[in-house]
């Protein structure tokens, strides 16, 4: 496949359409579904195999996408959460830190770091008045800025971040990149498997996974570029026009999905007191 996709879901019905084929691909199980009125697309990679074929390492993959108006709807958010919480099967107690990796100065980059500024982080609230606080989730947010106006990789900032606090399971979110213009603001990926920032758009950095960050961890993604270059050319990464109300309206979904994951039982509006 010669197109650049950072989503599992495009990249297997890619797959498909290359091989001509419509027979399984061995080691990848697929299915699209719709759940509370939400399309939702799931692959499963099971073997080495697969994940050669897919570009993408063995793990869960789902795919929830918009509603026809492309606003995130009380449905999609509810259906985000009930899929985060699938993905990290944590316990009521198990302590979270939320990653936004990005760079905020650069619109289609920003996703990851406006999302960290909509969770709700309650774990100073605990340590500090633990009378009030003690009974809720432990959560932690991070903004670690990119290389190139920190001089430090973002993954070494998480690591030593998570050696010092400890969390149960890590969050990370961040800006994708989809092959097909359709997918632009329209899908929101999570994995088990973690994310390599900067892989969709050929600038790879240190990958954020369980096996590096020894935790579990779910990455969130939006794709907001595709690349447009003709065969043979140089990148030339294209993304909407109105990126910068996109990107609020994802970021909103995103950290709406996630509070509501971190705190069941809490409306946005209690959420909101809390949230700086």
């Amino acid at each position: 496949m010669g197109i650049r996709t950072d989503l599992a879901a495009e990249a297997h019905s890619l797959w498909r359409q290359s091989a001509g084929k419509t027979t399984k691909l061995s080691g990848v199980i697929a299915r699209q579904e719709e759940e509370n009125g939400i399309a939702l697309e799931t692959v499963e990679i099971t073997s080495a195999e697969g994940a050669k074929a897919l570009g993408k390492p063995v793990g869960r993959y789902l795919t929830l996408n918009l509603p026809e108006d492309g606003r995130a709807n009380e449905a999609f958010t509810d259906l985000l959460a009930k899929k985060l919480s699938m993905l990290l099967q944590w316990k009521e107690t198990d302590s979270v830190l939320v990653v936004g990796l990005g760079n905020r100065a650069m619109t289609p980059d920003a996703i990851g770091p406006m999302t960290a500024d909509g969770v709700l982080v309650t774990r100073h609230l605990r340590q500090s008045l633990p009378q009030f606080f003690a009974g809720m989730r432990s959560v932690s947010a991070l903004r670690p800025g990119v290389l190139g106006m920190t001089g430090v990789e973002s993954a070494e900032v998480v690591r030593s971040v998570v050696e010092r606090i400890q969390p149960d399971r890590v969050i990370v979110v961040d800006a994708l990149a989809a092959g097909s213009p359709a997918r632009l603001c329209r899908s929101v990926q999570l994995t088990d498997v973690g994310i390599v920032p900067g892989s969709g758009v050929g600038n790879s950095r240190a990958a954020f996974s369980p096996e590096s960050l020894g935790v579990p961890v779910v990455a969130v993604g939006v794709p907001t570029v595709v690349d447009a270059a003709e065969k043979g050319q140089a990148p030339l990464l294209v993304t909407p026009r109105d990126i910068d109300v996109q990107a609020r309206r994802l970021s909103r979904a995103i950290f709406t999905g996630i509070n509501g994951a971190l705190f069941p039982g809490w409306s946005a509006e209690e959420i909101a007191q809390f949230v700086e």
